[in-house]
């Protein structure tokens, strides 16, 4: 963190730095601890199943509940927090992650355990949105690259953690201790918080816009209709998957229409005709997208096609959320001396390498073979993310910060939730096996090719439009 605060003279440097360092140190806690919680539930499934003696489809809700509230109120929150003070609304969102927490290490049934998870996905969503809206409160201009890949870093370490931790607390406390374990920390990001992060400004109250409640109801049951269509039936797409997309669209225009009369709208759609934010909003949807891939294909290309036991899928796929961690400081460096616009190309141009890399591997190149190409894309990925959220961040207005974060945060779950659906769709229909649990070799190493030659026509598609937006100033 040291290196995100030199450029400010001595005088300054000595009363300021300190309380510099403890602002951040509170934020990555709470980067941290948001991408923990989205990792560490998957991992005590089946044990949560024998403990509520509950199906599959039951305790799946209970990630899914997680996700549902960050995705559908990601944006709102981070709106609520440019008009009511950030700091406060942070403090509260860090406090009602941790209770939620206690809520969940104590639920005696599956359905309160739900809604505790749902109650701690809303904390989290507040936590994701705020973090990186207080960047540029807390830190020079100059070093907001440095920042921002220091908050990469601590999402791809609690992503990465989440599963092993939850795994350790499972087999030596039981299923409550993972979810426990946030109580301490999430102590201690309040208070960090609360001592170190700078003041709301305060406002006059004829100053102050409304917040678009309609807008806010409609962008939910928006978000949240979407989601469940792409995540429901595991795997298949059937009528009701259909209906809830079809009731997303229809959302998506009554959302539309809403914010055109809005008197203070949830999101001016003025916004949009910025070409650069626009630009970034949908090259950090496709990225996902094809991050999600790795996830979705590598532990099927692991098991099935290298025939991998179980430990070992594990272990290779830790790779790239270990690269991802480990890059992500060097990467806001890079964005920092170099320039946001240049370092985001760099970026995706690796990751168009990694995946056509994967789409011509022969599966006689065995771990190796899968392993440096992942590791290529997941660099050019935090190369990418760090310098797009930088670009975006960097120029935005005070009273825009929280939502202009929710969006991109918005866009990353969207990219998330879609490559899930769309990447693994695709995985399927390439092996051209009914059951692709019980794929042949040849089939499922030809259903990675194929996928990750898609996805790297997506990365291609994401380099022209980097191209088009970054040579022209912005609008």
């Amino acid at each position: 963190m040291k290196t995100i605060i030199a450029g400010h003279d001595e005088a300054a440097a000595g009363n300021a730095a300190p309380s510099i360092r403890w602002a951040l140190a509170s934020l990555s806690l709470s980067m941290l601890l948001s991408s923990l919680g989205t990792s560490i539930a998957n991992v005590g499934l089946p044990v949560l199943a024998q403990a509520f003696n509950a199906s599959f489809q039951e305790v799946q809700w209970i990630v899914v509940a997680y996700l549902l509230a960050i995705t559908t109120l990601i944006v709102s929150v981070g709106r609520l927090g440019d008009i009511i003070g950030r700091r406060r609304l942070l403090l509260a969102g860090i406090l009602l992650f941790t209770a939620a927490s206690v809520l969940c290490g104590v639920a005696p049934t599956l359905w309160l355990l739900i809604a505790a998870r749902a109650a701690q996905g809303l904390g989290a969503a507040i936590m994701m949105a705020l973090t990186m809206a207080f960047v540029g409160e807390t830190v020079p201009k100059a070093k907001t690259g440095s920042a921002m890949g220091l908050l990469a870093t601590m999402s791809a370490v609690g992503t990465a953690l989440g599963p092993s931790l939850g795994g350790v607390l499972i087999d030596a406390l039981g299923w409550r201790a993972m979810f426990l374990v946030n109580v301490p920390l999430g102590l201690l990001t309040f208070l960090l918080a609360y001592r170190f992060l700078p003041a709301d400004r305060r406002v006059a109250k004829t100053d102050r816009a409304g917040f678009d409640t309609i807008g806010t109801l409609l962008l939910a049951l928006t978000l949240g209709a979407y989601a469940l269509a792409m995540t429901m039936g595991r795997g298949s797409f059937g009528p009701l998957n259909v209906a809830l997309l079809l009731a997303a669209v229809f959302g998506a225009g009554l959302f539309v229409f809403a914010e055109t009369r809005a008197a203070s709208p949830l999101i001016r759609l003025a916004m949009f005709r910025d070409r650069g934010l626009s630009a970034s909003l949908v090259m950090s949807a496709l990225v996902s997208t094809v991050v999600m891939a790795t996830l979705v294909v590598g532990p099927f290309y692991l098991s099935r096609g290298l025939g991998l036991e179980a430990m070992f899928v594990g272990l290779v796929l830790s790779v790239g959320p270990l690269v991802a961690a480990l890059a992500g400081v060097p990467a806001g460096r890079i964005a920092d001396r170099f320039g946001a616009p240049r370092t985001a190309i760099v970026g995706l141009t690796g990751m168009a390498a990694g995946c056509f890399i994967l789409s011509m591997v022969p599966a006689a190149f065995g771990i190796p073979g899968y392993i440096a190409p992942v590791a290529i894309l997941t660099i050019g990925y935090a190369l990418f993310q760090t310098a797009n959220n930088t670009a975006v961040m960097a120029d935005v207005a005070a009273d825009r910060r929280g939502v202009i974060s929710g969006l991109l945060n918005l866009s990353r779950n969207l990219g998330l939730i879609t490559g899930a659906s769309a990447m693994g769709a695709v995985f399927a229909l390439a092996t051209a096996t009914v059951n692709i649990t019980a794929a042949e070799p040849p089939a499922v190493a030809n259903g990675m090719r194929i996928t990750f030659a898609i996805a790297g026509g997506l990365i291609v598609g994401a380099i022209v439009i980097a191209l088009g937006t970054f040579r022209r100033p912005r609008s």
